[in-house]
C-alpha cells in the first residue's frame, strides 16, 4: 500500500511525466524533489501504481476528428505545409503509413495523391508536372515556357527541397 504522498506522486507523475515536478506536486520539498522523484520511481509499488493509472487514463479527444478539422482549417487558410502535415498524420492514424502498409490498393493511393494535389493547388501542380520526364506529352512547348516552375516550387518548399531529385525526399503517404 502507498501512503498519501506516494499516491499523490504517482498521480502527478502520470500528469507531468516528470519525477521532479511530480515530487513537488506531491508535497516533497523543492530542494530535494529531484532526488525524491528518482528514489520514488525505484519503488516497485509506485511504478506499478503509475502503470495502472496510465492504463485508466482516458482522453475525450477524437484524434481523427481533430486532425480532419486541422486539415480543413489549414487548407481553407492557405497553410499548405500544415495541411500536408495533417494529411500525413491522418494517414498514419488511419493505418495508411507506407512503412507499415506498403500494399495500398490503387484507389487508396490515387485518393491520397489527389488530396495532396488539391492542397497544393493548380499552379503548383502544373509546375511540378512540367518537371516530370513525360511533361512533353502533357504540355505544348509554349505552355511549358509559361509555367513559372522555380518560383512556384520555391514558394511551397521554401527552397528546402529540390523537386528534380525525388529520390532525395521521402513521403509517408
Amino acid at each position: 500500500m502507498l501512503n498519501d504522498k506516494q499516491e499523490k506522486f504517482a498521480q502527478a507523475y502520470v500528469l507531468h511525466n516528470n519525477a521532479t515536478e511530480a515530487a513537488k506536486s506531491a508535497g516533497y520539498a523543492a530542494a530535494s524533489a529531484a532526488n525524491q522523484g528518482y528514489r520514488l520511481l525505484q519503488i516497485d509499488e509506485i511504478v506499478e501504481r503509475v502503470r495502472i493509472l496510465e492504463l485508466e487514463l482516458e482522453t475525450n479527444v477524437d484524434v481523427i476528428d481533430e486532425l480532419e478539422s486541422q486539415y480543413a482549417f489549414a487548407k481553407q487558410n492557405g497553410h499548405t505545409n500544415s495541411a500536408i502535415k495533417a494529411l500525413e498524420l491522418l494517414s498514419r492514424v488511419r493505418g495508411a503509413n507506407s512503412d507499415v502498409n506498403p500494399n495500398l490498393d490503387s484507389d487508396t493511393l490515387e485518393g491520397a495523391i489527389v488530396g495532396c494535389l488539391n492542397v497544393l493547388g493548380e499552379e503548383v501542380v502544373l509546375g511540378l508536372l512540367s518537371k516530370c520526364d513525360f511533361a512533353d506529352s502533357l504540355f505544348s512547348e509554349e505552355e511549358l515556357e509559361n509555367i513559372p516552375t522555380e518560383s512556384v516550387i520555391e514558394s511551397v518548399t521554401g527552397g528546402a527541397v529540390d523537386p528534380t531529385y525525388p529520390e532525395d525526399t521521402t513521403s509517408s503517404i
